[in-house]
């Protein structure tokens, strides 16, 4: 497992809604992040005040804000990407665009993986950079496969499989191939040449291959969904993944509907084969600003993982209000922590 995680507690919520910014009024949070230039970028979506006072009700952007320390953020005037007059609009309008994720290219560009949300289908969509300010969507990550046949699927959180060089997470492929987790209640798998156009995996049967599903017993017994970038380690492929738990079949210990995140481990060589998993969350809310806000019964909901001077972030959503970040410094710690269940 990745950690010990330690949240910045001191200086946490690390991103907060600006009242007076109208585009990010009402909640920061479901961050992604990347380094570039010496710097870690993150990525959020950021909730205006339009809309109905409800979780979706309103109209998400992205914003971007950059740091010399990982912790302490300067942000830009207005968001990156958004819901605009052009060939999403179909899909991103009203509700906008939502939860990103980022990986790098072999080319040094970014590939972006985030929700449209138009109030009637969320659809796993695909964007393009090569500064993180100008980005070029590429339109619904399915569209293209089997002949559209998952176009008006519910989908959403797309964790691409990259391995680490340096302090950068770079989409790598296995068997000549990308991959890429996603989606909830369960964690389904998909594959791409290009890193834009993207199909589900079938079994025999033509039935979405799930390799990650909820246990009742566990603290990720309601719902589990795929995290940030799943990563590739000499033990095997990482994948960080976001876990609801069950009011009536999950933990008593923790609220019902309350999201924590475990860690599953996949063959390096098979990103279908699941090895192990976390039998306890790793990260989950303890704090007043992960427990207050649009989401009362608790969220810290992690997309964004970087690697930088020698440490890990974590960045994550708290309460669907704010963004928090836990460091991890694998030089004061042995192999990781926590115990598996197999």
């Amino acid at each position: 497992m990745l950690g010990p995680f330690t949240k910045a507690n001191d200086i946490n919520p690390v991103i907060l809604p600006r009242p007076g910014v109208a585009w990010e009024a009402t909640a920061t949070f479901n961050p992604a992040a990347v380094v570039r230039n010496g710097q870690i970028f993150v990525l959020y979506r950021a909730e205006d005040a339009s809309g109905e006072l409800k979780i979706g009700g309103h109209t998400s952007r992205i914003g971007l804000a950059q740091s010399v320390d990982g912790l302490r953020f300067t942000r830009g005037a207005a968001p990156v990407l958004y819901p605009d007059s052009d060939a999403q609009r179909p899909y991103e309008w009203p509700g906008g665009v939502e939860d990103p994720r980022i990986v790098e290219t072999e080319d040094g560009g970014y590939v972006l993986t985030y929700t449209q949300w138009n109030r009637q289908v969320p659809r796993l969509a695909v964007a393009t950079s090569r500064d993180l300010i100008h980005w070029t969507k590429h339109g619904p990550a399915f569209a293209a496969s089997r002949s559209g046949k998952y176009l008006n699927m519910e989908s959403k959180s797309g964790a691409i499989l990259a391995r680490v060089e340096g302090d950068h997470l770079i989409a790598t492929r296995v068997h000549g191939t990308y991959w890429m987790y996603f989606n909830v209640p369960e964690v389904l798998i998909a594959t791409s040449d290009n890193l834009l156009d993207w199909t589900p995996l079938e079994d025999v049967d033509g039935k979405l291959m799930k390799v990650l599903a909820p246990r009742p017993g566990y603290f990720d017994s309601w719902l589990v969904e795929a995290g940030p970038p799943a990563i590739l380690t000499t033990h095997g492929i990482v994948l960080i993944y976001n876990a609801g738990n069950s009011g009536t079949t999950g933990v008593a210990s923790l609220p019902a509907r309350v999201y924590t995140a475990g860690q599953a481990l996949f063959d390096s060589t098979n990103p279908l084969k699941l090895l192990s998993r976390s039998a306890e969350p790793f990260i989950k809310p303890t704090e007043a600003y992960e427990r207050t806000g649009q989401y009362p019964e608790g969220t810290t909901f992690v997309e964004g993982l970087v690697p930088f001077h020698g440490r890990w972030y974590l960045y994550y959503g708290s309460a669907d209000s704010r963004v928090g970040v836990a460091v991890w410094d694998p030089r004061r710690s042995n192999s990781g922590h926590g115990g598996s269940h197999r």
